[in-house]
């Protein structure tokens, strides 16, 4: 047997590998599945296989706590390698333990499911064996892999998996028999400006068709998890990519949000589509018009219907839910549809909105309850018994948990808007819809605020920020580095609070910094990672938090209680002179934390 030292363009190679029938445990969050075989596959010098005799592989660095990481990115680590080990029927063989983060929770999910199948490898050959003469056969009998991932759609092993990694061009120890023929170094390109590269069109398909099948095989992941699959065929038909898809879901999960939490009264489609917001706020803008009053009996009898379902009586006018969520599809342009009601056309897509402030509270995950009558007081255990060691027949002292509450008593918020007489007197659908959601929005960014930043004093709840108890982290600039980031999620685990669905929420100021500012000096990793994350958490972005504000914790503890429903008042004279009519927007509305140990508010100047 001959020694040769070759010089080989060797990148760090991966393969992959389909496992059917994963299914993580709960309780431990651990799954065990063979990650290597001895199959050979095509590299351009040859077929490799890796030996899997005693030896071979080198599972050091795996069984030393290597990374669990997503689709081979070494910035999204979803677990740990807790043991590698090679099996009687020659196959590598890894137990990995799942993260307690956002991603890793979603990925364990999928796998689950069903959804996600494949597993692959990243590793590096320090020597190998050649044999054959007219196909070339290269076994690696040295081999060392580093990484297990969790990928979604494998490449086609004929061609390599992860052939576009960077590679390190290195010696390697090939030991031939004496039946093969020494093997050819690729040819040596030097470019110059009139060069032309050959392009492996094969190749070029392959790794396009590998991209497609990752692309629909995410999007409709996306689709699995927010069950929309009609939103991710869609998508996927429409060539959308990732990017695109999840800015679509992420609109899709803003439209589905409720922050205002007036009860259904029950109405029909039909009378749902009879009910004018538009109707009522003009009777209640003319309280001495009969006509006006006539024209909204149908609004004041739905009203009547939502204050006795919350045992409350309206100061105006209640707006039941079906209403705030339903959306008038009468066009104005159309004669026989209400078009010969307003003689001007109106161009509703031409409308121009407020840009506001985004909801983001109740989208970060935020508890909540609709319908409460009286105040409300939660038990909460405060502390736990005691454990003793005792001699041979004593007896433990005895000690018992204390138990305290967390009370919730409603408070009434209100905002107002100014709407022109005119405008009140309009039938044009589109206006009504415009109305509608303006009422919405305001009083839920209203809310919005209070639940994170309310001063529990002048009749406002304790929003976060001061919530006793919480924790805290004083940054040092006012753009926060990775370690004081992963410092507040440490204060937030310390207190064994780091269970749910765990985020981070900061305004768009900080976003735009945090994508600009390193994890580690000179590496190119930015702490604002793809998908919207930090450190592998999901981010909520809103200008409803404040400059150089970040809130990190479970917002399944942030509860907001409702006692009623929208309720809807008129003041016709505060802009009479520029003839504008005021509505107030009341909502019955409370904010409480089960636990404050489970936020940790960061900032430059801590109070």
């Amino acid at each position: 047997m001959q020694t040769d030292q070759k010089r080989f363009q060797l990148p760090q190679l991966k393969r992959a590998i389909t496992t059917d029938g994963l299914t993580v445990d709960e309780a431990s969050r651990t799954v065990e599945f063979p990650f290597s075989s001895e199959l050979p596959v095509e590299r351009w010098f040859g077929d490799e296989v890796l030996s899997h005799k005693n030896g071979a592989a080198d599972l050091a660095r795996l069984n030393d706590g290597a990374p669990l990481l997503f689709n081979h990115n070494m910035d999204e680590i979803i677990g740990v390698v807790e043991k590698a080990w090679v099996a009687e029927d020659k196959r590598g063989y890894a137990r990995v333990r799942f993260a307690r983060t956002a991603r890793a929770d979603e990925v364990m999910s999928m796998v689950n499911d069903g959804i996600l199948r494949n597993v692959s490898f990243g590793y590096r050959i320090n020597e190998m064996t050649e044999s054959g003469k007219d196909t070339k056969t290269y076994t690696a009998t040295r081999w060392e892999p580093f990484e297990i991932s969790a990928v979604t759609v494998p490449a086609d092993n004929s061609v390599g998996f992860g052939r576009s990694e960077g590679g390190d061009e290195r010696d390697v120890t090939v030991h031939r028999t004496e039946d093969s023929a020494p093997a050819e170094q690729p040819p040596e390109e030097t470019m110059t400006e009139q060069t032309t590269p050959t392009v492996d069109v094969q190749v070029v398909a392959t790794q396009a068709a590998e991209a497609e099948r990752g692309r629909i095989a995410a999007i409709d992941a996306l689709g699995q998890r927010f069950n929309n699959a009609d939103l991710s065929r869609k998508l996927i038909n429409e060539g959308k990519s990732m990017d695109e898809a999840r800015a679509m879901f992420l609109e899709e999960i803003k439209m589905d949000q409720k922050p205002i939490a007036s009860p259904d009264v029950g109405l029909t489609d039909k009378e749902v589509r009879q009910f004018s917001v538009l109707r009522a706020l003009n009777a209640l803008a003319n309280p001495t018009d009969k006509s006006a009053w006539s024209a909204a009996a149908f609004e004041r009898e739905v009203s009547d219907a939502g204050a006795k379902l919350v045992g409350k009586s309206a100061r105006g006018i209640f707006v039941p839910g079906e209403i705030l969520r339903a959306k008038r599809d009468l066009n104005v342009t159309t004669a026989t549809a209400g078009g010969n009601v307003v003689a001007t056309e109106l161009m509703a897509e031409s409308f121009i909105e407020l840009l506001r402030n985004k909801s983001v509270v109740q989208r970060a995950g935020a508890t909540v309850m609709n319908g409460l009558v009286g105040n409300i007081a939660i038990p909460k255990q405060t502390g736990s018994a005691t454990s003793y060691w005792v001699a041979e027949s004593g007896s433990p002292t005895e000690s018992q948990q204390t138990v305290g509450q967390v009370t919730m008593t409603p408070k009434t918020v209100g905002a107002f808007t100014d709407f022109s007489r005119r405008l009140i007197l309009q039938s044009s659908i589109d206006v009504e819809n415009m109305v509608r959601r303006d009422l919405a929005s305001v009083i839920a960014l209203a809310i919005d605020t209070a639940a994170l930043y309310g001063t529990g004093a002048s009749n406002q709840p304790t929003g976060l920020k001061l919530q006793a108890g919480i924790n805290t982290k004083d940054f040092v600039a006012a753009t926060p580095t990775f370690a004081e980031l992963v410092a507040m999620e440490s204060e937030v685990a310390a207190d064994n609070a780091d269970v749910g669905t765990m985020a981070y929420m900061v305004n768009a100021a900080m976003r735009g910094a945090l994508k600009s500012a390193e994890k580690f000096s000179t590496t190119g990793m930015t702490i604002w990672e793809p998908g919207n994350t930090v450190n592998g958490y999901r981010t909520e972005v809103s200008n409803q938090v404040q400059t150089n504000d970040v809130i990190f914790g479970n917002f399944a503890d942030l509860m907001i209680g409702f006692w009623s429903g929208l309720d809807l008042t008129v003041d016709p004279y505060a802009g009479a002179t520029s003839g504008t009519v005021r509505v107030i927007a009341l909502q019955d509305v409370d904010i409480a934390v089960r636990n404050a140990v489970s936020f940790c508010y960061g900032n430059t100047a801590i109070v």
